[in-house]
This record gives structure tokens, C-alpha cells and sequence, in this order.
């Protein structure tokens, strides 16, 4: 005989239906009635499962609810399991103590129904908590630009923005502290310091992830010299022990939200943080840039050299120059560098003007591959007249090296004009990152076996390794002129460096050309050196193709 009778279960079904129907829903209802049922019904326990994905299902990786225990459970009575369209999983359990009570089918038919009921209920609450998360989260659980969008209308509605300040970041040299500590410590990484600023910020302000290791956000200005703190560099453990740690710093742009302020679209905060966090990415000093007008005029110039750089190609505006590179002792031109000016609009554009922003995409790869070619028309002309021509250095960016065929695009514009390989060198700048260092060493030892030689540019500028002399095949060692030491003590730590490293490159086969000469000075420095290639101002400037093969007639200097 059934423990409870139809009236009862009729009502309990009834009510059920009402209660998980009615919205909002009155979940101290919801509860009470789970409870009455449980009891009248005899059960020592019910729980309930929710699972996003089976997958998670399997990895035990959901939300686990108990409404009722009596601490007496002993048998598993009914166990229902379903999955919804949208692939979620809920299951609902009721447990027993047959020693008290014998469930009759009855009673099993009744707590069936209802267990659906309850299921339905969970799996309609659970998938509408799941939508939030997922419609503001990421796949990772970082709140992303939908929150964020949010948080500012919010604000902008209740007038609470002027006076916060927005910020862009990208995590500094994330890719390395990845290859160091693994991804997964990475991860954790990140989690933690992402976490670290959303606590300092608070709930005034929203940190979010646009996607990888680059986010975005609001913070009030009272917590700004403490989230600067953070942004300079911050230790992030990584161990359960919180021995093992990493220092993790960003690259920020920064725009301080006027008062008042009325947002009339995301794009006028996002355009400026993202200007000023792309110059912070740029300059290696400055880790947080604030945007201001003056990096206004510059965004419009950024797009005015970026929309004129096609036709500007297209039509040849780009103009070769040549800057001699001289031996010191006999005065004679040895070499060249090619180097690149912009006629337009009867003005010559410096390259400081225009490298920089095509570099910010692949634009200053086909300059690069146009200055090639330029040369070797000028070469072939050379030979053809009958000039003796000398060896010409073409800058390459940094950028062509994630080209796998950057060495056969380099040979096929060589061997179209039929310049013979070692009349050509290819300059190329050192690199941090560990991957590109890789891929640097492969195209110097590309280009190497094809006869092209190859030169490290600006050496001693930036954080030069010695590794990217030893475990490099270059041919050339270009030294800046910063480099070179001033007229000093002998037994200073410049000279002796400067001594040492002439000294390294030589005994190792290789060729030294100090840029930038315009002193005598820095001509006797390079004499007592041993370092016997100058190229720079002393010398000449860069000369256009006609002064230069003017240069070749004589090739000699007074």
C-alpha cells in the first residue's frame, strides 16, 4: 500500500507544476514542498546534478545539490538521468532506508513524476544561470566584452563614469613566461593576476579578457596608483607552495575619462586605450602611456601613411638612396646600404616618419621586397655598363620571419635580374623572443647556403645576446654607434667592452661596420680597434642612384 494517497500526490503534483511555473519563481516554496514530499514520501535523501556537457558529466566537473538528508540513506530508489537539446545533463536522485520502508510500485510511479517535475524546474533555472555565464564569460570563465558593454551602460546611465579611468594592457612577454613554466602554470598565471587586478579594481570598475593575454577595463582613480602598481609588475605564484613565481608586467594604455562624461559609443574609449596601449607595446621604456590629443594627431597620420602606402608602391614613389660603407686605411667604398626616402607631392617623407607605422603591419614587408628589387635593378644596369660594383646591404624587417619562404622569395628577385649572389646582403635585427630567434637562425643559414650574406643590424642597441653571435652564421657584425666609446680611460668598461667585442668578432670570421661615424674622434677610436669599415656622416650622407654611381667612378675618398 502507497504511503501516500492519491489526494496527496495529486496536490504535491499540482503545487509542483505552479511553483516551478510561476515567475519569479519562490524558490523558500520550491524547498518547503521538496521537503514535504521527501518526508511523507519516507525517503532519507534527495539530490540533484547539473552538468553543462557530458563531457564534464564524466569529469565530475558540475553542481551538486542536496535539499534533504536524513544522514540514513542506504539504497538508491529512483535515479533519473536527462539530457536536454542543448546538450546539458541533469540528473535527480532519491535514496531509501528499506529496514524503515518498503516502496511499493505505487509509490515508485509517484516519486517518478515527480522527480520529472523537479528536473524540469533544475534544468530550466540551471540552463537561464548558464546562459548569463556564458552570454558575459568566456570559454575560459573571463568575463568578456559583452560584460563589459554592460557594466558601462550601466554607468553611463546613471551618469557614474566621468572621472574613472579606462585601460588597455597585453601581458609582457606572456609567450616566454609560457615556454618557461609550461602552459598550464601559464594559465595559472594568468587566472591569478587577472584576479589580482579585478580584487584592486573592485566592484566599481570590470576588468575583462579580449582574448588571449590582451584585456581591458574601468578602475576609479582611487585605486589608480595601486593598479599601476600592479600593471609595472607584480609577483604571481604558481605552485601551491607559492615559492615558485613568475614577475608579470604589461604593456598599458591608459585614457582618464573626463568630468562629466557622457559615453556616445564604446569605439571613442576603445580607439583611444587601444592607440595608447599599441604605443606602450612599442617603446620599451615607457610600460604605461596615457592617451592624450597630441596621440590623436598621430593616430591620423598613422592612417594617412597606411591609406596612401598601395598607390604610393604602386606608382613608384619609394626612391632608393646609398650610403657608403668606407675602409678607414685605404679611403676606398667597400660597400653600401640601401636605404629607403618617400617622394610625394614634390616632398621627401623621412623614414622615421613612415617605417615605423608600416612596420606596424606587413606593409613594410613589401617595401622591404621593393627596395630588393630596386637594387638588383640597379645592380644589373651597374654590371651592364661596365662599373665595378660594390656589395649592397638591403634592410629586412623583423617581420618576415615568420615567412617559411622568405629565403626563396629573396633568391627569386636576386636571380631575376641575374645579380650574382655575394654582390647582395640582407640586414636583419636581433629578436627576444625565443621562437623568432629560431627562425632567424634558420633564414641566416638559408641565405648562407645560397651565397647571400648576411649582417645583424644596430648591435649593442637593444638587449644583445652573445648567443646571437655564436649561434648565428652571420657574416657581418654591424655596431651602432652607440656603441663606440667616447674619447676616455683607456681601462673604462666601454673600451674595454668595445676592444673585446672587435677583438670576439674578428677571431670568429667576421666582418665589423660601425654605423653612424661623424667624428674624427670616433675614426681614431675604430683605428686603434682593428675595426677598419665605417659607414656615416663623415663619409657621406645617403647619396641618390646618380651621386652614388658617381661615388663608383673613383670609389676613393681624400
Amino acid at each position: 500500500m502507497s504511503c501516500v494517497s492519491n489526494e496527496k500526490y495529486y496536490s504535491y503534483l499540482e503545487r509542483l507544476v505552479s511553483i516551478t511555473h510561476n515567475q519569479p519563481v519562490d524558490h523558500d516554496a520550491y524547498l518547503d514542498i521538496i521537503v514535504a514530499i521527501c518526508r511523507d514520501y519516507k525517503l532519507t535523501k534527495g539530490v540533484s546534478e547539473f552538468y553543462v556537457t557530458p563531457m564534464k558529466e564524466q569529469r565530475g566537473d558540475g553542481e551538486i545539490y542536496c535539499d534533504f538528508d536524513t544522514g540514513k540513506s542506504k539504497k538508491v530508489l529512483i535515479r533519473i538521468r536527462i539530457v536536454s537539446a542543448s546538450k546539458a545533463v541533469i540528473i535527480g536522485t532519491l535514496y531509501s532506508d528499506p529496514d524503515e520502508y518498503e516502496h511499493d510500485d505505487t509509490d515508485i510511479q509517484q516519486l517518478d513524476s515527480l522527480l520529472r517535475v523537479v528536473i524540469g524546474y533544475i534544468s530550466r533555472m540551471r540552463l537561464i544561470k548558464k546562459l548569463e555565464e556564458f552570454g558575459f564569460s568566456d570559454l575560459d570563465g573571463y568575463r568578456n566584452f559583452r560584460a563589459f558593454a554592460r557594466f558601462m551602460d550601466i554607468n553611463n546611465a546613471e551618469n557614474r563614469l566621468g572621472g574613472k579611468v579606462a585601460f588597455y594592457i597585453d601581458l609582457h612577454n606572456f609567450t616566454i613566461i609560457n615556454q618557461e613554466i609550461g602552459r598550464e602554470n601559464g594559465d595559472i598565471v594568468m587566472r591569478k593576476y587577472y584576479e589580482l587586478l579585478s580584487d584592486t579594481i573592485g566592484d566599481t570598475g570590470i576588468i575583462i579578457r579580449l582574448g588571449g593575454d590582451k584585456f581591458i577595463g574601468v578602475f576609479d582613480k582611487g585605486v589608480q596608483e595601486d593598479v599601476f602598481r600592479i600593471f609595472s609588475g607584480a609577483p604571481i605564484a604558481y605552485d601551491v607552495s607559492g615559492e615558485q613565481r613568475v614577475i608579470v608586467s604589461v604593456a598599458a594604455g591608459v585614457y582618464a575619462l573626463p568630468v562629466p562624461y557622457m559615453m556616445k559609443s564604446y569605439g571613442d574609449i576603445m580607439d583611444k586605450i587601444m592607440l595608447a596601449g599599441n604605443v606602450a607595446k612599442r617603446h620599451e621604456g615607457e610600460r604605461i602611456v596615457v592617451y592624450g590629443e597630441k596621440m590623436k594627431s598621430q593616430s591620423d597620420h598613422v592612417k594617412r601613411v597606411q591609406t596612401a602606402f598601395p598607390s604610393a608602391l604602386k606608382n613608384e614613389e619609394f626612391i632608393i638612396h646609398y650610403q657608403p660603407k668606407v675602409d678607414i686605411e685605404t679611403k676606398q667604398i667597400v660597400g653600401a646600404e640601401a636605404l629607403c626616402r618617400w617622394q610625394r607631392d614634390g616632398k621627401v617623407i623621412p623614414p622615421d616618419e613612415f617605417i615605423p607605422i608600416l612596420e606596424l603591419n606587413t606593409f613594410v614587408s613589401e617595401l622591404d621586397f621593393y627596395v630588393l628589387d630596386h637594387v638588383c635593378r640597379d645592380m644589373v644596369r651597374w654590371l651592364n655598363e661596365g662599373r665595378q660594383p660594390v656589395r649592397v646591404s638591403v634592410n629586412f624587417s623583423r617581420k618576415h620571419l615568420i615567412d617559411i619562404d622568405l629565403t626563396d622569395h629573396i633568391i627569386s628577385i636576386i636571380d631575376k635580374y641575374n645579380v650574382p649572389h655575394e654582390l647582395i646582403e640582407i640586414e636583419l635585427t636581433e629578436t627576444t623572443s625565443d621562437v623568432m630567434f629560431s627562425d632567424l637562425r634558420r633564414i641566416v643559414s638559408d641565405l648562407q647556403k645560397n651565397g647571400v650574406k648576411t649582417a645583424v643590424d644596430d648591435f649593442g642597441v637593444g638587449y644583445s645576446s652573445l648567443n646571437l653571435i655564436r649561434e648565428i652564421p652571420w657574416d657581418v657584425l654591424k655596431i651602432d654607434k652607440s656603441f663606440v666609446p667616447e674619447a676616455e680611460d683607456e681601462n673604462s668598461v666601454s673600451n674595454v667592452m668595445f676592444r673585446h667585442l672587435i677583438s670576439l668578432a674578428h677571431d670568429m670570421g667576421l666582418e665589423c661596420v660601425v654605423e653612424g661615424v661623424e667624428t674624427e674622434e670616433q675614426l681614431r677610436v675604430l683605428r686603434k680597434n682593428n675595426c677598419m669599415i665605417a659607414q656615416g656622416f663623415l663619409f657621406d650622407h645617403p647619396l641618390t642612384v646618380e651621386e652614388f654611381e658617381d661615388r663608383l667612378i673613383n670609389k676613393q675618398y681624400k
